[in-house]
């Protein structure tokens, strides 16, 4: 009798809440109370909303989501905590996880919640579920795959290629990942397509 295929849960496909996006639509200035919704789309089409108010007025700030699952309402509060920054200037946020109690920088909404990664069991990245073959492909020809990406990059509108007369790390950081590409040869790619 054949195995009964499992499709396990993927990070990259479910919804997230990101304190690097809050941050850039201005939810994370202190002292306010600032509310809006939150909205997920894919091709241009919008498949899911969430409501939030984030207060910074309060000694443990929060951000207070509230949208329904299932038809069922849900309401409730994550907190969040703060550190200085390393080079000194500002603070870096986190959110405190009502359910594992850990510090992160993103949520993700499996089983109705929004929680750390680490509530969740049976739940995996991309790259964790790769086959061998698609392993040893992305190891082989990923600078090829990638290359696209890469030069729309080195000629988006604001990128820098020289900062004070010398190139950028990340100017010879691309350029080397083109050259990688570059090198790889069409048979080589060729004969990994037809397998």
């Amino acid at each position: 009798m054949p195995k009964f295929p499992t499709f396990p849960t993927l990070y990259e496909d479910v919804l997230q809440i990101s304190v690097t996006k809050l941050k850039k639509w201005g939810y994370l200035e202190k002292p306010q109370i600032k509310s809006g919704v939150i909205t997920w789309s894919r091709n241009g089409e919008e498949f899911a909303s969430i409501s939030v108010v984030v207060n910074t007025l309060n000694e443990k700030p929060y951000i207070q989501l509230d949208y329904r699952f299932n038809g069922e309402p849900r309401k409730y509060k994550v907190y969040f905590d703060t550190d200085v920054s390393n080079i000194g200037n500002g603070e870096i946020w986190y959110f405190v996880c009502p359910q594992t109690n850990k510090r992160c920088r993103k949520l993700y909404q499996i089983q109705g919640y929004f929680f750390h990664r680490e509530a969740f069991k049976s739940c995996y990245y991309e790259k964790q579920i790769q086959s061998k073959y698609a392993r040893s492909l992305e190891k082989n020809l990923g600078a090829w795959f990638k290359s696209d990406k890469l030069y729309s990059e080195l000629y988006s509108k604001h990128f820098r290629s020289q900062y004070n007369g010398k190139p950028t790390k990340r100017y010879l950081k691309l350029m080397k990942q083109i050259q990688e590409a570059e090198s790889i040869p069409l048979e080589e790619i060729h004969r990994a397509m037809i397998k």
